[in-house]
């Protein structure tokens, strides 16, 4: 006998796996980073935050792992912990209704797309890292997944503006970063739920295909606007970066 499924595809009755997983992955990384720093406050100052933070003159100077290894990064606890929170409250039922391949695709294309839209639009000055981006990718995907279920989207539509009033009016907080998770995380889960029963896994695949496509054509033509640029490490440990050739 088949097992019943989600409008999704997934099996239902699975239990939520990648969520657990992923907050441990970053509890682990803030772990190392505050061992390196020495102070649980200013983690930002370890080797592997420097090593995997989002600044975009070091992606331009061929750093492009920093698009996602930043989504693994926190500044301090606090930010750590409202970043798990959020993953955890959101993260559950989304995973359920995906199933687990598809709920990780869908988190990491939503943390690419906030990357490259900090790439794309943000301050060349600006460190930026945390889980953000695709935890806004997952607020995005509960909002079409209760417009699919016939479900008031209206208190998922209001945490995501209040959220959004929070990324303009709290200094600190990479706007840009969230409204691209957001974004590609709404298209992503779109993909998912209104697929076809008879056409699911492909649209599904060609979904989440074309959103990669979409995030490595922008990266790439933010790479041709930055032009090459090169970075060093100067006495004080910290990077220095400058457009070669002016």
């Amino acid at each position: 006998m088949r097992r019943p499924q989600t409008l999704a595809g997934a099996a239902v009755g699975t239990r939520p796996i990648v969520v657990p997983v992923l907050i441990a992955l970053n509890v682990l990384v803030y772990l190392i980073t505050a061992a390196q720093a020495g102070n649980p406050m200013r983690n930002s100052a370890s080797a592997l935050f420097d090593a995997w933070a989002l600044w975009p003159p070091q992606v331009a100077a061929g750093e492009w792992w920093r698009l996602a290894t930043s989504g693994f990064l926190h500044f301090g606890l606090l930010h750590l912990a409202l970043n798990m929170f959020a993953l955890w409250v959101l993260g559950r039922d989304l995973e359920v209704l995906l199933g687990r391949a598809r709920f990780i695709a869908v988190y990491l294309v939503s943390l690419l797309g906030g990357g490259v839209a900090v790439y794309l639009l943000g301050d060349l000055g600006t460190q930026v890292a945390g889980a953000s981006g695709a935890v806004f990718g997952l607020m995005g995907g509960i909002a079409v997944a209760a417009i699919r279920l016939k479900v008031n989207p209206r208190q998922a539509l209001m945490v995501i503006g209040i959220n959004l009033v929070i990324s303009v009016t709290i200094p600190g907080i990479s706007l840009l970063g969230h409204v691209g998770g957001l974004v590609i995380g709404a298209l992503a889960v779109a993909g998912m739920v209104f697929a076809p029963r008879d056409r699911r896994n492909l649209v599904q695949i060609g979904t989440v295909a074309a959103l990669v496509i979409l995030i490595v054509a922008l990266f790439f033509l933010r790479d041709a606007q930055l032009g090459e640029w090169m970075c060093v490490t100067g006495a004080d440990g910290r990077p220095g970066c400058g457009r070669i050739g002016g």
